[in-house]
């Protein structure tokens, strides 16, 4: 029997995010949860349960992607791999799993140990392989709140160099920063300031999230984004603007918030330069690859924006790939990979 309902996951570090949609290819519900699965297993089986009540169908497809393999609970990718789809089996249990295995295709649960270096963090293949279905040519850009990754496609085929997390490190099409998480000194060292340059604590004070935040684009982000801070306390700019400042070793009273506000509009210029090199190394490729459009893709797609216009290059958003309500349709491109997959196991 042909399922009536499509649904892709995409088992992440910090956030489960989940898409459905009808067997006419129209989006029904996205959703990203909190799951911090560092913190331990449970977190995973709450926001599951909590998922699973999202889920109304007779016959659910389940496709299923992962990068929470990676987090620390586990002593390796394999183990990680395979607790993730026990758990996620011992969870939903209604209707046909299917794992996203990259370049092995599409696996059984009972094959999940063997493929298992397939299954780890091949969630930038599906976003890819489904942009590349519905575009001629284009490189994918996925900026989400803890990684980028950068992905090339031609005439249906993903141009990739590397496939692993540490290939794909060298090769420049994984960055390991994104507009949330990633802490202040992960992406700069020396800042102007009152001025004079003067390097910042190596210490986790503030996050790219307080940065986003002064500069005021993550209040223009649909659906509105939340985000973990570093000292547990509030969101609001001079709460950001007081962990920032101790990233310079003052209290957030030596400055006004005007001050603050130009101190992240910098650290944010320097952070996009940061994805800007890597893709300019792939465009760099040859005369195939020097003006090929960009897809922004995840929470932080408003920086492709901004560098798809600095690099003249056409900028085409994931929203526009899927169907549906405009409000499940940005949503799509922030939980991208997700949706992706529940267009691939439709089709497949």
């Amino acid at each position: 029997m042909r399922a009536d309902r499509f649904i892709g996951w995409d088992l992440g570090g910090a956030h489960l995010k989940l898409a459905q949609i009808d067997a006419s290819g129209q989006l029904i519900d996205v959703r990203q949860l909190p799951c911090p699965i560092w913190r331990g297993i449970e977190y995973l089986d709450r926001a599951l349960e909590e998922a699973g009540h999202a889920i109304q169908a007779e016959q659910p497809c389940h496709a299923l992607t992962m990068t929470a393999e990676l987090a620390d609970i586990f002593t390796d990718r394999l183990q990680g791999v395979q607790v993730l789809v026990e758990h996620f089996g011992a969870q939903v249990s209604v209707g046909r799993i299917r794992i996203f295995a990259g370049k092995t295709g599409w696996l059984a649960t009972a094959e999940v140990k063997e493929h298992a270096t397939s299954i780890a963090s091949a969630n930038w293949l599906a976003c890819a392989s489904y942009a590349a279905r519905k575009c001629a040519r284009g490189i994918v850009v996925d900026i989400g709140s803890t990684t980028t990754d950068i992905i090339e496609f031609r005439d249906g085929r993903i141009w990739y160099r590397g496939y692993s997390d540490g290939e794909r490190l060298r090769t420049g099409e994984l960055v390991y920063t994104g507009v949330l998480r990633t802490p202040v000194m992960a992406v700069v060292q020396w800042v102007p300031f009152e001025g004079e340059w003067q390097t910042l604590a190596s210490e986790q004070f503030a996050t790219l999230a307080d940065v986003y935040q002064l500069t005021g684009q993550l209040a223009a982000v649909t659906p509105p984004v939340s985000f973990e801070t570093a000292d547990g306390a509030g969101r609001e700019p001079l709460d950001c603007a007081r962990r920032l400042a101790r990233m310079v070793g003052r209290d957030v009273g030596a400055a006004d918030l005007a001050q603050w506000r130009t101190l992240a509009h910098y650290i944010a210029r320097i952070h996009l330069s940061l994805i800007r090199e890597s893709v300019e190394r792939m465009l760099s490729r040859g005369v195939e690859s020097h003006d090929l459009p960009l897809v922004g893709a995840g929470v932080g797609r408003f920086r492709v924006r901004e560098l798809a216009a600095q690099l003249g290059c056409q900028y085409i958003d994931f929203s526009e790939l899927v169907e549906g309500a405009q409000e499940l349709t940005n949503y799509a491109a922030v939980c991208a990979p997700a949706a992706a997959l529940a267009y691939l196991a439709m089709s497949s």
